[in-house]
């Protein structure tokens, strides 16, 4: 059976790896010229940057962790994770309910005086439940650790209001912290949050991309480039793929593109599928790398929920993750804005994007006289988070039930449209290859 792939980003690549593996024939489709999606990485005057934001391999999935890195072979290196908040000036311990006992005293007594309220009327059966993600941050928070950083931090990232946005994606993946951890924390006795990400995998060499680098070595013949799909028709003899140019037939199609990009592709598609891909809500991502002279910190990654630095919400040092991604004496800083069309960061240039990050940087002590800059790049992708707007379950649940009806399958943070990070895309293609290919070689 021939099996078309639609994207080479890390679920296309992986896919076809695993298909290979079980005998079957497949091919890849990229529009791009190179394939890794958000997961590739850019080397120059010899900075490497993660293009689509800063990856880590990480996971509670040990299956998949052992996979991803089992596929760098050699090239990785572990690092303990040193995560912090930027709040008021002062770095806190991450997660945020882990920290308040580093916060400002009158904050310190906000967090947990309203946490400790909060609990108390939830006990008492006084809240009502809540009906969208900001209400669920206060039922789960409280007023003070919501006020503080989770809404203003989640608004920032998701480029959203939060109160427009559903809750239901956040079971499990955003847990009620143990009161014991909230007065622990409050006193300043140690407690870990996240502890499945406290140590983490990465390349030594080539950034994040030289995971779908290693992804696609024994498939690499198997994959098209620069070949934007614009049809995919279904006939008598299977599927047809094109580009407007060139058509190739295929026994099955699997998409991990965005529902809008795939929709546009198929014919006599129902208006009320169209109107359901179209207010399908997403963000963008506009990620500017920083090379400097000199050493910077010890941190990992630093979240930054307050406006007043700048409109970056997080900052990583890819210097801390390999010693092989920046030249001898020097350290590097990527920064990552969400936006979305028509928005002011959209209408930013490069350059002003670069000032404005080099400015938030020195704002922030980050970055110092000693520290000249030696590199600036941004890196644009108009694809970043998948928004849980109040309507996403409807509008999801019509795109995907008339793609399935159509007998294309979808695999994959984009095409499924979920909110899943790097080993939760590794995850569904295991599942996939495991439920629809159960008798495969």
């Amino acid at each position: 059976m021939k099996t078309a792939i639609l994207g080479g980003g890390l679920t296309g690549i992986a896919l076809a790896r695993m298909l290979n593996e079980h005998g079957e024939d497949v091919t890849v489709f990229e529009k791009e010229d190179k394939t890794g999606g958000l997961c590739r990485s850019n080397t120059e005057d010899g900075f490497t940057f993660d293009t689509g934001g800063s990856h880590i391999i990480f996971s509670r999935d040990k299956e998949v962790n052992d996979f991803m890195c089992d596929v760098l072979g050699e090239n990785k290196d572990k690092r303990n994770r040193n995560t912090k908040i930027f709040f008021k000036g002062r770095y806190v311990k991450y997660p945020f309910e882990n920290g308040l006992y580093q916060l400002p005293p009158e904050d310190r007594f906000f967090c947990i005086n309203e946490f400790v309220k909060n609990l108390i009327a939830l006990e008492k059966g006084e809240l009502k439940e809540p009906e969208n993600f900001k209400e669920w941050i206060y039922h789960t928070f409280g007023k003070g650790i919501a006020e503080s950083y989770m809404v203003p931090y989640n608004e920032k990232i998701w480029n959203f209001p939060a109160d427009k946005m559903s809750m239901h994606w956040v079971d499990g993946r955003i847990p009620r912290p143990p009161v014991e951890d909230i007065i622990k924390s409050a006193i300043g006795i140690e407690t870990e949050g996240y502890t499945h990400q406290s140590v983490f995998t990465y390349p030594v060499y080539g950034g994040i991309e030289a995971l779908t680098d290693a992804l696609k070595e024994p498939v690499s013949g198997r994959i098209i480039t620069g070949f934007p799909v614009t049809s995919v028709k279904r006939t008598d003899r299977g599927f047809l793929v094109g580009n407007g140019k060139d058509e190739y037939l295929f026994d099955k199609v699997i998409s991990t593109l965005p529902p809008e990009t795939l929709i546009k592709c198929l014919q006599n598609v129902p208006q009320n599928v169209s109107g359901a891909c179209t207010n399908l809500k997403y963000n963008s991502i506009a990620c500017v790398g920083i090379g400097v002279k000199g050493s910077l910190n010890d941190i990992s990654w630093l979240y930054i929920p307050q406006k007043e630095p700048g409109k970056f919400n997080r900052i990583s040092f890819p210097s801390n993750y390999s010693t092989e991604v920046a030249p001898k004496g020097c350290s590097s800083v990527l920064a990552e804005i969400t936006y979305n069309e028509g928005d002011e960061v959209s209408k930013m240039s490069d350059q002003d994007l670069i000032r404005h990050v080099t400015g938030g940087l020195e704002d922030m002590g980050i970055i110092n006289e000693n520290n000249e800059v030696v590199y600036s790049r941004v890196f644009r992708f108009e694809y970043a988070y998948v928004v849980y707007d109040l309507d996403y379950l409807i509008n999801v649940r019509i795109m995907k039930d008339y793609v399935n009806s159509e007998g294309i399958d979808l695999v994959g943070r984009f095409s499924e449209f979920e909110y899943i990070n790097m080993d939760g895309c590794i995850r569904h293609v295991l599942d996939y290859v495991k439920k629809n290919f159960p008798d495969a070689r």
